[in-house]
């Protein structure tokens, strides 16, 4: 599937929808009011919209809008397209966001609007500019939704005593496990494993402090078959050993 370059006007009547490719929404005249997972926003002249793959979002507009709409297909399409600019890129098109675009980069919108988006190589090369564009540092993003973290520890805290995989908390997030490892790279700069295994120790020194429950049972209940590998972990996560912990509260 390659990349797709589209003139749209959008008018009052409300469009709700969701595709499996990420979209990219320029606004060229008007004002286009979008909600994108919980998130409102306004996009015009120069400014972009960010859909991630396969957010739900509505739109409409009340005086009537025009926008130029990249259709970005696959991130397979992403890393054989975008060279080094296709790590920026992917993280750019994980999560919706609002950008203001400088006037080199509204003049490349501009530009393409009045070409022949119907061409494919202009098409082609098109969307490599406009997403090599915007990793531009002049593109100021206005933050999207941070992952849920507290729907993560609420998981974690059901299940600790048992296995939980990275796909656990991806469900939870409605992404895939290759893009949530990559959100909390960005947001946390650790993977979504250290996450959980951070949270099952926290667990277990708040039960160290606060109950009189012996250290192998505690190790149990927060999902270590040792209490070896769990006195190992607690010495790496805080530098003490378990009983150390205990005597320190």
């Amino acid at each position: 599937m390659s990349p797709t370059l589209t003139l749209r006007h959008y008018l009052e009547e409300p469009l709700a929808h969701s595709h499996d490719h990420a979209q990219l929404v320029f606004g060229l005249s008007g004002h286009l009011d979008l909600e994108v997972d919980g998130l409102g926003s306004q996009v015009r002249e120069s400014s972009v919209m960010v859909l991630p793959f396969s957010a739900h979002h509505a739109c409409g507009s009340r005086d009537g809008s025009r926008c130029l709409v990249l259709d970005v297909p696959t991130e397979h399409w992403v890393l054989q397209s975008l060279g080094e600019h296709a790590d920026a890129s992917r993280r750019l098109l994980d999560q919706p966001a609002r950008l203001t675009l400088d006037s080199r980069q509204s003049q490349l919108v501009q530009w393409l609007a009045q070409g022949p988006v119907d061409d494919p190589l202009i098409v082609q090369q098109g969307a490599v500019l406009l997403l090599a564009s915007l990793n531009h540092p002049h593109a100021r993003p206005v933050p999207g939704r941070r992952l849920p973290y507290a729907a993560f520890n609420a998981h974690i805290e059901r299940h600790v005593a048992h296995p939980l995989q990275v796909a656990d908390l991806a469900r939870i997030a409605d992404l895939s496990v290759a893009r949530l490892h990559a959100r909390f790279i960005t947001e946390c700069g650790h993977t979504p494993m250290d996450y959980i295994r951070s949270r099952r120790l926290q667990t277990a020194l708040s039960m160290l402090r606060e109950t009189s429950l012996p250290i192998g049972e505690i190790a149990e209940r927060v999902g270590y078959s040792s209490q070896s590998a769990f006195a190992a972990a607690m010495l790496r996560e805080f530098g003490a050993s378990p009983g150390a912990l205990r005597r320190s509260s």
